[in-house]
């Protein structure tokens, strides 16, 4: 049982003990751009800024407290160029939209019918740098609901922030364009999406693969461009399986054999709503698990005296 409970404090890189370990592992930020693989570390300067922002943010309920982890406070002011000021305000909205939208309570049931072509999931494997995958089909669209479009995709971000292994903070999407027509994408649900991902879920996306996108595509991509940040601009890469590099690129990150055919890979027969639906609701326990253990250990922390 104890070890089930350190397994489930170790996830999201929310945990003092996880930031201990990358103190002393670490001496600064490192980052290899070429694949949008971005590991993060942190130095005795970052971790004097991320201080500054625990104050200027203050005293936190216990469940805001265990988000705002050095990990977490990192992302953000990594964002905002360190800027503290900056960062400190930005998470103060995050902390203030999670408080009024509760993402991390958010349960499969809630979400199914947006689920269920397969539209969007979260497969069973990780990239060779243990980022979380969402595979993204937009031509398995099924609904017209802004309200339910954007609440899966905010289910599917904590879900595959919550299977992070420790010391990796990003994820990975691979969109398929397979079958895609205009009729598939809304550009009020884009720019909302853009907009909870750049604003709440900071340095989380490490690379998005755009697989095939046909150049009807590139007209609507135009119009969404001007809401995205620079970062997340250079964050998509757009490939085509008749590019001999296209081939590379994918085995370079992924291990083929766990990869869709969809993809170029050799695993998987596709997406299987009934196998999503018994991993989802197993993952829907350890959210619970993990935000009940940690609030305990947050409970814990904040009553006992400082050294």
């Amino acid at each position: 049982m104890k070890q089930k409970q350190k397994h489930h404090s170790n996830q999201f890189g929310r945990t003092h003990k996880r930031v201990s370990t990358m103190l002393a592992m670490s001496e600064g930020l490192k980052e290899t751009a070429s694949n949008g693989h971005e590991k993060m570390l942190i130095s005795q300067e970052q971790q004097a800024k991320i201080n500054e922002v625990k104050k200027l943010i203050g005293p936190l309920s216990d469940k805001a407290s265990v988000y705002c982890s050095d990990a977490s406070i990192m992302r953000y002011l990594s964002s905002r160029n360190w800027n503290v000021k900056r960062a400190s305000q930005m998470l103060k909205q995050s902390l203030k939209w999670r408080k009024e939208y509760k993402p991390e309570e958010i349960r499969y049931e809630e979400v199914i019918d947006e689920a269920k072509t397969g539209m969007m999931y979260k497969p069973n494997y990780s990239d060779k740098y243990g980022r979380s995958v969402l595979v993204m089909r937009p031509c398995c669209q099924n609904s017209k609901s802004t309200q339910g479009q954007v609440k899966y995709f905010v289910y599917s971000m904590e879900k595959a922030a919550l299977a992070l292994p420790p010391h990796q903070e990003q994820m990975v999407w691979l969109i398929d364009f397979q079958g895609f027509n205009l009729s598939h994408v809304s550009f009020k649900v884009t720019r909302e999406i853009a907009h909870i991902l750049q604003a709440y879920y900071p340095k989380r996306l490490g690379l998005a693969i755009m697989y095939n996108a046909p150049t009807i595509f590139q007209p609507f991509f135009a119009m969404v461009k001007p809401f995205l940040e620079t970062e997340t601009c250079n964050k998509i890469k757009f490939v085509n399986s008749d590019d001999h590099n296209t081939k590379k690129i994918m085995e370079d990150l992924f291990d083929m054999d766990n990869i869709e055919p969809a993809f170029g890979g050799n695993g998987g027969t596709g997406f299987d709503i009934n196998k999503y639906a018994e991993r989802m609701k197993e993952d829907d326990k350890k959210t619970h698990s993990f935000w009940t253990h940690a609030n305990s250990l947050s409970s814990v922390s904040h009553s006992a005296p400082l050294d």
